[in-house]
């Protein structure tokens, strides 16, 4: 990845505002009802274009194509993948809640959620990836997007092993480590597409941290044990391609809710750190993690990492306050070096925030927090006085 000894860089964490008339085809597809292919791609590639206009005119530096093609990052891989069906769920059939220690203490807040519910996608045979021609579209569409544009890096984000196994329950392979390495096997192929195109591949993981929430019955050591097996897998996934082609995306399940469990980034940052990628892309801004960039203070960043905090968040439509985002940038800069640090956000914001103009707002309000920090960062001490 680019890192820059002059002053921050700008990025985020991937999913953008899709257009109106595309969402009703992405809903098609992946309810597998009949949608015309032709508009589909005409709507895809424009919104991939538009995209990336958007992200350059809201001064970011590395951009990615709004994962436009993508209506759930969940949902794409298993559309990527041969071996699963999908059912109505069982009677007793477990339940992946991403809020599942919150549960206890708010269950009217949680009521009707039904979160997971209803429908289940179940690994019933081999998983092979077959998602080769989707792929190589995202990048064709991609590259046209970026023909003639003037960016820093361009990055595609895929899903990670253990986030997928998460949401897609095995039936057939006969432990948890033979089902990931399957998993790994699989999604291996889209990760080096990825890269072998010339881009950052992220690799989205927030079941890394959410899966505490999910297996609500284990101890801190039992989760570490749990985490670090997934970790393995992604790494194994991660075979032969390049870590500083490579940045590591993770965060608390970035649901609306209260996140008063959620486990905290000191158990579980060297776990992360030990995934083979060159940054490492968290949240940083919301309220239940923003004070931990305290971590940092006392976790030493390796040699050659660099640190993407999540410095805007998707939690609220406030538009944060750009000499606020300094503010965070210069306590990451601090702790770790100005020049191992991008600005980030806490997740992707397109789903997630109330209107598309939010979402660049927030954008234009990192760029201009970026510009403030390296004035502060750069500032020669006699400046300074």
């Amino acid at each position: 990845m680019q890192r820059s000894s002059a002053r921050i860089l700008t990025s985020h964490a991937g999913s953008l505002p899709r257009p109106p008339a595309l969402q009703p085809l992405l809903l098609a597809r992946d309810e597998e009802r009949p949608y015309d292919a032709g508009a589909f791609e005409r709507e895809v590639r424009g919104a991939v274009s538009a995209v990336v206009k958007r992200q350059i005119e809201s001064g970011i530096d590395i951009v990615n194509d709004g994962e436009e093609s993508k209506r759930n990052f969940t949902t794409y891989a298993r559309e990527r993948l041969s071996g699963w069906e999908g059912r109505e769920r069982q009677e007793g059939a477990p339940l992946a809640m991403i809020y599942g220690r919150d549960l206890a203490d708010f269950p009217e807040y949680f009521a009707g959620r039904g979160n997971m519910a209803g429908r289940e996608a179940v690994c019933t045979g081999p998983l092979r990836y077959t998602g080769q021609a989707a792929i190589q579209a995202d990048i064709d569409r991609f590259k046209a997007a970026l023909a003639g544009a003037s960016v820093t890096e361009a990055f595609l984000p895929a899903v990670a092993p253990g986030t997928i196994e998460h949401w897609l329950r095995n039936e057939y392979y006969p432990s948890d480590e033979a089902y990931l390495e399957a998993i790994a096997n699989a999604m291996h192929e889209e990760y080096a597409a990825i890269v072998g195109a010339g881009f950052i591949l992220q690799i989205d993981d927030p079941d890394l941290p959410d899966g505490w929430q999910i297996n609500a019955g284990m101890d801190v050591p039992e989760y570490r044990r749990f985490a670090a097996l997934r970790i393995e897998a992604l790494n194994h996934a991660l075979r032969d391609l390049p870590p500083e082609r490579v940045r590591f995306h993770m965060c608390w399940g970035s649901y609306h809710g209260p996140h008063k469990y959620d486990i905290p980034l000191k158990e579980i940052v060297d776990l992360v750190l030990n995934v083979r990628a060159e940054a490492y892309s968290i949240e940083a801004s919301n309220p239940c993690h923003e004070h931990e960039w305290q971590v940092w203070e006392d976790v030493k960043l390796p040699a050659g990492k660099i640190l993407m905090p999540g410095v805007v968040g998707h939690a609220s439509d406030f538009i944060e306050h750009p000499d606020l985002i300094a503010q965070r940038l210069g306590r990451y800069a601090r702790a770790v070096g100005r020049e191992n640090v991008i600005a980030g956000t806490d997740c992707g914001l397109g789903p997630r925030v109330g209107h598309p103009e939010i979402c660049w707002a927030k954008f234009a309000a990192l760029a201009e927090g970026a510009r403030l920090a390296t004035k502060q960062l750069w500032q020669p001490a006699a400046a300074r006085g």
